[in-house]
């Protein structure tokens, strides 16, 4: 049989904290630049949807701001954890 390899060493909770806010204001800017991407390049083609013209370009801006209400929601939890001394 073979060794097992060691797991490598966790972060501690304060250091995993300090570096998903860091990352936090990131991935919202990086939310609103795929939304500006999608705005600029998509054209302004309308769909029908029940019945009613719908902006094409509305639907992966639907998606994406899905994505960072998700995101923000991901976040508050986190925060609540914290302060519950939960964890996880």
């Amino acid at each position: 049989m073979g060794i097992e390899p060691q797991p490598k060493e966790r972060k501690s909770r304060t250091g995993a904290d300090s570096d998903l806010e860091r990352r936090f204001p990131i991935a919202l800017g990086l939310y609103v630049a795929l939304g500006l991407l999608v705005w600029f390049t998509m054209g302004e083609e309308k769909v029908l949807i029940h019945g009613r013209p719908v902006d094409l370009r509305l639907v992966p801006l639907i998606v994406i701001g899905g994505l960072a209400l998700r995101t923000v929601l991901a976040r508050s939890a986190e925060r609540i954890r914290r302060q519950n001394g939960n964890g996880g």
